[in-house]
């Protein structure tokens, strides 16, 4: 979302006396209307205080109504909107929350806060996104959605090309601080994906899992781990077989929960844009909650390099 005009401050001010001094071209009223209604961002945030207190190199950003309430929009999510375009949308997804919903939880999803953002957004009210990836409720981290069916479609047909990874809390080190994990994977009746021999099930699926040891504390090891294919927890099912599950991920034989949560976070995403073709690729910061785990004793373990 580009700005109308930008603004670089070149010493200490209040927000609305620097407006007053630098649109001389807008009355007063105008101004304090502009800034009311969440025109105004400095440095990326919308602000409405009149004594905000500016500092010599922020960027103060004048919007247009259309791009205000887009703004107000972004504020109103409870997550990071990281990218949008008219083709697709990149979100942060928090721990805790479902990407689509279910019978018993629909609204408190991935799928209906941003169907509500879009059709807010569109002149008819008929907006709509698509799913085109997901990530289990309490891992977190980078997600698109298309925002057609053809979008999607595009998507999907070339998510061979994209690239995943993910940062992952293990109990204990792996004795190999890289390598690769390869399996079968299978799904049974009761939604559990294991390891089987290749032959055992035609509905076993070829899965890939690449990691490196990124950091360790002698009790967890921190793993950069990436995708070579999209399987159904693959990540919890490899590394359980690795002998080292998740932390918090009870389901694949995890015994501690450090973080009150699964720890395992989508940090990296590339792949194609489907209307250009051109690559578009997305970063996520390491979640804080990963940096310093809790042990017994009330004391606390950091990771080192």
């Amino acid at each position: 979302m580009r700005p109308m005009q930008t603004l670089r401050v070149a010493g200490p001010d209040f927000l609305l006396n620097y407006l007053f001094k630098n649109l001389p071209g807008l009355k007063k009223t105008k101004i304090r209307q502009v800034l009311k209604y969440g025109s105004v961002r400095v440095n990326g945030r919308v602000v409405t205080s009149h004594r905000h207190a500016l500092e010599a190199g922020d960027l103060v950003d004048l919007l247009s109504e259309k791009e205000a309430f887009t703004a107000r929009l972004r504020a109103r999510l409870d997550f990071p909107l990281v990218y949008e375009d008219e083709a697709i949308l990149v979100v942060d997804k928090p721990p805790g929350l479902l990407t689509m919903g279910t019978d018993r939880r629909r609204e408190q999803t991935l799928y209906f806060k941003l169907t509500d953002y879009v059709r807010a957004k569109s002149p008819d009210g008929r907006g709509r996104v698509f799913i085109v990836h997901r990530l289990d409720r309490e891992s977190s981290g980078l997600l698109v959605f298309a925002k057609s069916e053809k979008t999607k479609r595009a998507l999907q047909e070339n998510w061979d090309r994209a690239v995943k990874k993910y940062y992952a809390i293990t109990e204990g080190v792996p004795a190999k601080k890289e390598g690769v994990i390869e399996s079968h994977l299978v799904e049974d009746a009761f939604k559990r994906v294991y390891s089987s021999a290749p032959k055992r099930s035609r509905r076993s699926k070829h899965a890939v899992t690449r990691y490196r040891v990124f950091r360790q504390n002698g009790r967890y090891a921190l793993l950069d781990v990436t995708l070579e294919t999209g399987r159904k927890n693959q990540i919890r099912v490899h590394l359980s077989d690795l002998g080292h599950p998740i932390a918090g991920d009870a389901k694949y034989g995890a015994r501690t929960d450090p973080i009150g949560r699964l720890a395992l976070h989508a940090y990296y995403l590339s792949f194609p844009h489907p209307s250009t073709g051109g690559p578009k690729a997305f970063h996520s910061r390491l979640p804080k909650d990963f940096e310093t785990l809790p042990r017994e004793g009330g004391q606390s373990i950091s990771f080192t390099y």
